[in-house]
């Protein structure tokens, strides 16, 4: 095998094309180490070779026993996570995660969030409740046929209450727009 078959090319002198030869080497010796890299190559090509044809006839194997890609995969996962739990880092987090379950700085703050959401959900049923009530007030004040009508109901004391309390509502959750005075909107000026 000389070196011109592979992609490299040494002169007549020995010396790779393109360049001179560094400093302490003789051309005897670049011409031997140049055969080695040409050897060294080919071993490579040729493993790369072999390594292709040992994934095939594995893949080929795989198949005749059934073990599907995805199969694999969650295998491949489950062995991951298996070594991620056995790790020093998980350990050691896991511990730490423990330490500050048992803290009575996380206790407290676990217990008021816990009253912050007990209370927001009764904020919210007492809020269904009163939009419930009125709009219950509303269909008890007016006939099928005033029901129908929005200009009826439009004029009920519930409904202006109520579209106050919209109009309020979206007041403090959109903020002002441009535009909009300092006092707060009223039904005069309802988008209905």
């Amino acid at each position: 095998m000389d070196s011109s078959e592979h992609g490299s090319s040494v002169s007549s002198t020995g010396v790779a094309s393109g360049g001179t030869l560094p400093p302490g080497l003789a051309e005897e010796e670049a011409e031997e180490i140049q055969v080695e890299l040409t050897k060294v190559e080919d071993e490579i090509q040729t493993l790369r070779q072999v390594l292709v044809a040992k994934e095939r006839h594995a893949a080929e194997l795989k198949r005749r026993l059934g073990i599907s890609p995805l199969s694999e995969i969650k295998q491949n996962f489950t062995k991951g996570w298996h070594e991620v739990q056995c790790s020093d880092a998980y350990l050691t987090a896991s511990a730490t995660f423990e330490e500050i379950g048992r803290s009575d700085a996380y206790k407290r703050t676990q217990e008021t969030l816990s009253q912050a959401g007990h209370m927001t959900s009764a904020a919210f049923s007492s809020v269904g409740s009163a939009i419930r009530n009125q709009f219950g007030e509303m269909s008890s004040n007016f006939s099928m046929r005033h029901s129908l009508s929005m200009p009826a109901m439009r004029n009920s004391p519930s409904f202006k209450s109520f579209e106050d309390k919209v109009e309020n509502m979206k007041y403090k959750v959109m903020g002002r727009s441009n535009g909009e005075s300092d006092h707060s909107p009223t039904s005069n000026n309802a988008p209905f």
